[in-house]
């Protein structure tokens, strides 16, 4: 494992103690900086004539990459060009990222990364994390000793079987903890030597995959029963044992492992589910800030859910504690959210719901007062006009579930219907907002998950928002790492999605957005931080306890910025070289 060496000057100005030397120095990804480093640091570092004369700076390198990125017409090729600079210079990397996070969050995230997980083992350069398979059972902390850093505090984990909108994408799903990681680092400013992106890749029952001669996975069916949580409890205890002040984030497991590990782990690990309570964060966030263009109060909203996976059934859950704290209770707030699966309303009658929608299942005469009674349509189009809803939120994959019928009649009952068409990537999105806009004669307020261009209906350009994760997790960890938290709970994404709905400026309301501009995720991040670290402290579960006064301060020197420090050489040996991570000292 690395270490990377940091020490501060009389002045206070840090520097880098470099324990590599010439080749190895420039192909080490953190040390390098290629043709920043200064005659003298060339002298010390043996980089003597491997280098090009001329010294730059990290802005210059920054502009001469992005521009060589531009050119590159195919999203799936920036992001191949994105991750080869971030394999070869990771201080380059995130300053590009952070200089055009609004540019390129499409590219490392969402919609792309999807792409880029489908054709994960045909597009492979350089292995990035770790991946953790049956053959590691009984020795998987040796494995995770194999991480290429040493004090890692930020662990996201996936099992690969719900990739996005996507399902099982095998071993290609590590795209996504590495770009979910590359956001807690552009966005929170984590430190990128403290993170680590790890697959549970138990197989897979993607039979395309299982065929591709190229696929790099365990090429097996996926591991299920007690096998599978046999594996995934040892892997839990490796990480206590192995990285005991880690914070985890359980990503893309499909809905019933998802609950299931959340609740059994929680207080074993510090650990959340960002499909379940990083999405439902967001959701809640939306209905806040709407409140303040439709001025319609929260205990008066309707929410009608389309899906009830993970995100679903995670949002109306922090949906619902958001409306009982508003003063609803009993029928009254069961009357006023809906959810529905792909087979219609999840109504008590229906035998077939799984244990997690029947908690949200109306009861039978609810549903009969409303007309949908047994034997009646429960379709969306017939719980709209039942229901008549000021809210529709789609996690449901399925593209063009919200149909032009559909929201023509929520506009007949909301004079702003709120419309966020959650799934991801694009192709999965229940309706594109140019549609959605057209259908209420631009009276809708759109979020999406995925990022859209504006759109201009009747001469008015309307801003996009994007009801994505990416506005929550950076700052949930963040705050989580600076608290240093025992416990994630669910008060934390409570205190997210209203300090997010409070980073939403009257500009943004007035152009149409629910959500701030992915221009300002570190500003943003860095607020919804310190909501959470006063949640910590409220709730009982910080380890460092922080005044009010002390927190901005905290999360200002917590987060990382790319930036090349003067380097030294340090004296150590070649041994020691390469088990070297970065650390102040």
């Amino acid at each position: 494992m690395e270490r990377y060496g940091q020490k501060l000057e009389p002045s206070g100005r840090k520097r880098v103690n470099v324990p590599f030397r010439g080749v190895r120095l420039l192909r080490n990804p953190m040390y390098t900086k290629g043709t920043a480093f200064t005659q003298e640091e060339r002298l010390a570092l043996g980089l003597e004539g491997l280098l090009p004369h001329a010294v730059t700076t990290i802005d210059q390198q920054a502009r001469r990459v992005y521009a060589s990125i531009q050119c590159k017409p195919d999203p799936l090729e920036k992001y191949i060009g994105l991750a080869a600079l971030q394999d070869r210079n990771e201080h380059l990397f995130y300053r590009v990222l952070i200089d055009h996070i609004q540019e390129f969050l499409p590219i490392v995230y969402t919609p792309t990364v999807g792409r880029a997980c489908q054709e994960f083992s045909h597009i492979f350069r350089r292995a990035r994390g770790i991946w953790i398979t049956p053959e590691h059972r009984g020795h998987i902390a040796e494995v995770l000793r194999n991480a290429p850093f040493e004090d890692i505090r930020l662990i996201v984990v996936t099992d690969n079987e719900r990739i996005l909108g996507l399902g099982d994408q095998g071993v290609g799903g590590m795209g996504i903890p590495i770009g979910k990681l590359a956001l807690y680092t552009a966005a929170a400013g984590i430190p990128p030597w403290q993170t680590l992106p790890v697959s549970l890749d138990v197989g897979t029952d993607n039979l395309d995959l299982l065929e591709d001669e190229f696929y790099l996975g365990w090429r097996a069916p996926r591991l299920r029963g007690p096998e599978y949580d046999t594996l995934v409890d040892e892997f839990v205890h490796a990480v206590k044992l192995c990285f005991p002040k880690a914070l985890l984030q359980w990503e893309d497991f499909k809905k019933f492992n998802a609950f299931r590990l959340l609740e059994r782990y929680r207080k074993t690990l510090t650990s959340f589910n960002d499909d379940i309570q990083g999405t439902a964060a967001v959701g809640v966030a939306a209905l806040i800030a709407g409140v303040r263009a439709t001025g319609i109060p929260i205990r008066q909203h309707r929410i009608l859910f389309l899906g009830s996976g993970a995100a679903g059934i995670g949002i109306a859950r922090l949906m619902r504690t958001t409306l009982r704290r508003e003063g609803l209770d009993g029928e009254d707030l069961t009357a006023a959210m809906a959810n529905l699966d792909v087979q219609g309303l999840l109504v008590e009658d229906d035998p077939g719901l799984d244990p997690l929608q029947r908690e949200f299942a109306w009861p039978v005469d609810m549903a009969e007062k409303m007309g949908l009674g047994r034997g009646q349509k429960r379709d969306l189009l017939s719980v709209i006009r039942a229901f008549k809803p000021t809210m529709l939120i789609g996690t449901s994959g399925t593209a063009g579930a919200f149909t032009e019928e559909a929201i023509r009649e929520m506009a007949c009952y909301a004079e702003r219907p709120i419309v966020l068409p959650m799934s991801n990537p694009t192709s999965k999105c229940e309706a594109k907002p140019k549609d959605v806009l057209a259908w209420t004669d631009g009276r809708a307020l759109v979020a999406t998950g995925s990022p859209f261009d504006p759109v201009t209906h009747a001469g008015r350009e309307h801003r996009i928002g994007q009801s994505n994760n990416v506005f929550v997790f950076p700052g949930v960890g963040l705050g989580i790492l600076v608290a240093e938290a025992r416990e994630v709970t669910d008060g934390m994404f409570t205190a997210a999605a209203r300090q997010l709905a409070q980073e939403v400026h009257a500009d943004d309301l007035e152009a149409g957005s629910l959500f701030p501009p992915a221009a300002r995720i570190r500003e943003v991040t860095a607020q919804v931080a310190a909501a959470v670290v006063r949640e910590a402290r409220e709730a009982g579960v910080a380890n460092r306890s922080l005044e009010d006064a002390q927190i901005p301060g905290a999360v200002a020197e917590a987060m990382w910025n790319p930036a090349y420090l003067p380097a030294d050489p340090a004296p150590v040996s070649a041994a020691e070289a390469d088990r070297s991570m970065p650390a102040l000292v």
